[in-house]
This record gives structure tokens, C-alpha cells and sequence, in this order.
């Protein structure tokens, strides 16, 4: 099994599917679609039924069950990368027995994975890891899941004495730039149930995510030449820094954690003419989160009361917290977390703070948890993987499977 999933994990790295969120087609990368093609020959060659891959890169299988009367699962996870970092032509490599020091990924480039920076490394001194060569990201998020789920249907297959029911399998394009439920089949995939792997370090449980939205800001400013500015010129980048300051600083991505929520200028452009602003805006908790929203937009009619109306907002939520849609189900959640724990792995239930495919799915009826891949450091050049990690969720799928059939 160990060393299936890591064969598997150093092949789907190879293709890059860094996704493109310039781009409006779906998938919005050609690699994603030749990684789908290839995972589709590889279920089929497996024996696995119903393989399918629609016009848009949406794989769905089903490993029918050996066991009557048990409730369909399923798993999901998503092909593409993020854009930020370079998800072409990665050279992974396996450090064996970590020693649990800094780990020299490029000398040349001095890309260093600091354990000051990373001390969750510590765990996995005299583990094999898989890191990068310090020039792009690895892709753990998420061919790591991929990876472990294809291993884990393969075992199931040749281990027909592991009682299950049906098994839905799916992967997803578009995942990173947040459309990766956009054209997703819920009754099509067929099942009752699903987890998503896209989680990160070993024994993570997820059950709650971030509410989120997204606000652009949009700012006119009055250019005039400078030395004839006095009281014509309205300059819109100062309107866009008074904006920015309305905001409290320590209600940042860069100084919350936990269920803390904050808002985030994720990007800024333009000239004394023109601005804008991207901002998203995160919370766990529903009522806060509204509260937010209504901040921003009160700080917004402040801004157009002093400025004459020269400022336009562009505010739309992008998806809600799972957990009003998994707390009537909560037993699939203990299901993965039992699981854990007969496996020796210790769950870490934390809330998301962030979104996966499977909160939106969960609004669109189907329940969907994250669980753990074993990634580190995601989507930057210091990502890495630990192996046994990956054995573990690829062991834990199993034992999830089996459990479902051991309620019946």
C-alpha cells in the first residue's frame, strides 16, 4: 500500500494543473484535462465501474459493494494547483529518515524550510518525506488525495474479504480558484454521504468551514496636473489607503487564527484616476459574519458621503459553514474519527479556515467532511509530504468503508 500511494503521488505531480482563474472555461487548464484522461484509464484498468469523465474534467466511479443494505459513500478530490506558485515541472524528491533539522531544498536559490517555521515537523523525525527541489510547489493539495483514494479503491478490490458498500469516487477541476463544486453532479454521483480529502497535517477532521464572501471595491478618482491640483484633484489611491484603514489591523488573516474571522485585502490596483481593491471576508460564525459584510458596507457609505459618491462596491457571498448542514448527520464525522482512533492516528478536529468542495456540497445536499491528506506547508515552495502520512489516509479510507458496512 505504501508504496502504491507513493508511485501514484510522484506520477500525478508530473502533470501540471495549475488551474487559471483568468480563464472562464472549465477546466480552466488543458493539464487538468490530460491528468483526468490519465486517472480515468487507470480506475478502468483497475476494474472499477461507471468510470465517467463529462466535457468539463468531473471524473465519477462507483466500486460496487459486497455487502447489501449499506449506505453509499463517497470520496472527492480536486486535480488542479494553485496559481501562485509555479505547479510546472516539479522535481520531488524523498529525504529518508528525516533527522529533523532544517531541510536545504535549493542551496542555489537558499530555499530553506526553517523547522523554526514548521515545527509540526517535528513529528516526523525518522519518516520519509517528499519535498520539493524549492522552484515550484509539490501538489500534495490534492493529488496526494487523489493518490490516496485510487490506492485505497485498488486494495479494496483486491481484498474482496473487507465487507463495504458501494463506493462513489470523484475528482474535481478548479478546486483552488473556488469552482470546483460549480458543475458538480450530486445526484449523479449517488451518494448518500462523502468525505473530501483536502485536509492537511495527519489526523485532521474538519467539520466546520469559514463563511465567506467577496467584495471589489471600485474607486474614480479626478486626475489634474499636479501643480494645479488644489482642491480638483481627488486621488484614489489615498481613498483606497483610508478605505484600508477602516478596517481593524489585528483582524487580519496575519493575526487570526482558530474561529477568529477578519477581512483581507488580497489585492490592490491602479493610479490616481482609478482603484481597485479586492477584499474577502471571512468568518466561522453566521451572525458575525453577516455583521461584517454590513461593516464593510457602512464604511463604504461613509467613504461616498465624504467623497461624493466616487466609490462603487461589489459585495457576493461565496459559501457557508458545513457545519449547519453536518451537525443533523453528525454521526459520519464520529464514523471518520472512531476510524482514527483503531488506527492509532489522533483526530484534530479543527474548523477550516478556508473552503473545500465539500462545504458547498454540503449545501447542495450532500454532507461532506474534509479529512486529512498528510500535507505540510501547502501551496508554497516548502510543501512536503510525510509518507507514512499518506499510508494512514490511504488506511483510514478502508476503515471507514468498512465501518459504514458494520452498520448494518
Amino acid at each position: 500500500m505504501k508504496q502504491k500511494v507513493v508511485e501514484r503521488f510522484l506520477k500525478y505531480v508530473s502533470f501540471d494543473t495549475t488551474s487559471n482563474s483568468q480563464c472562464e472555461n472549465c477546466p480552466s487548464s488543458e493539464g487538468q484535462r490530460v491528468l483526468a484522461k490519465y486517472i480515468v484509464e487507470e480506475l478502468k484498468t483497475m476494474g472499477v465501474d461507471d468510470v465517467s469523465l463529462d466535457e468539463n474534467s468531473y471524473i465519477m466511479a462507483t466500486l460496487k459493494g459486497n455487502t447489501d443494505g449499506v449506505d453509499t459513500i463517497g470520496f472527492i478530490s480536486h486535480l488542479d494547483t494553485i496559481e501562485d506558485v509555479s505547479g510546472k515541472d516539479i522535481k520531488p524528491r524523498i529525504i529518508e529518515n528525516y533527522d529533523g533539522k532544517d531541510i536545504v531544498l535549493n542551496e542555489a536559490l537558499n530555499v530553506i524550510t526553517y523547522v523554526k517555521d514548521s515545527p509540526e515537523l517535528a513529528e516526523f523525525k525518522g519518516d520519509d518525506l517528499i519535498v520539493t527541489d524549492g522552484t515550484t510547489l509539490l501538489g500534495s493539495d490534492d493529488k496526494a488525495g487523489i493518490a490516496e483514494i485510487v490506492t485505497a479503491i485498488e486494495y479494496l478490490i483486491n481484498h474482496p474479504e473487507i465487507k463495504h458498500g458501494d463506493i462513489k469516487i470523484g475528482f474535481t477541476p478548479d478546486e483552488e480558484i473556488g469552482r470546483g463544486a460549480d458543475l458538480f453532479d450530486v445526484e449523479k454521483f449517488g451518494a448518500k454521504y462523502a468525505y473530501t480529502l483536502d485536509g492537511g497535517i495527519v489526523g485532521e477532521l474538519e467539520c466546520e468551514n469559514f463563511n465567506a464572501a467577496n467584495a471589489t471595491i471600485t474607486i474614480h478618482g479626478r486626475n489634474v496636473h499636479p501643480g494645479s491640483a488644489k482642491n480638483k484633484m481627488v486621488n484614489a489611491i489615498h481613498i483606497a489607503a483610508e478605505i484600508s484603514e477602516m478596517f481593524p489591523a489585528d483582524e487580519r488573516p496575519e493575526t487570526t487564527e482558530g474561529y477568529e474571522g477578519f477581512w483581507h485585502l488580497n489585492s490592490i490596483g491602479g493610479n490616481v484616476e482609478n482603484v481597485s481593491m479586492a477584499y474577502i471576508i471571512r468568518d466561522h460564525c453566521r451572525e458575525k459574519f453577516e455583521n461584517r459584510k454590513s461593516i464593510m458596507i457602512e464604511n463604504i457609505e461613509k467613504i461616498n458621503k465624504k467623497y461624493d459618491n466616487r466609490v462603487e462596491l461589489d459585495l457576493k457571498d461565496s459559501y457557508y459553514n458545513m457545519k449547519e448542514k453536518i451537525e443533523p448527520v453528525m454521526f459520519i464525522v464520529d464514523i471518520a474519527k472512531e476510524a482514527m482512533e483503531e488506527l492509532g492516528i489522533k483526530p484534530r478536529l479543527v474548523p477550516v479556515r478556508g473552503g473545500t468542495d465539500g462545504a458547498r456540497l454540503s449545501f447542495n445536499g450532500l454532507p461532506c467532511p474534509n479529512i486529512f491528506t498528510g500535507g505540510l506547508n501547502f501551496h508554497g515552495k516548502n510543501e512536503c509530504i510525510p509518507v507514512s502520512s499518506m499510508e494512514k489516509a490511504t488506511k483510514l479510507i478502508v476503515r471507514i468503508a468498512e465501518k459504514y458496512a458494520e452498520r448494518v
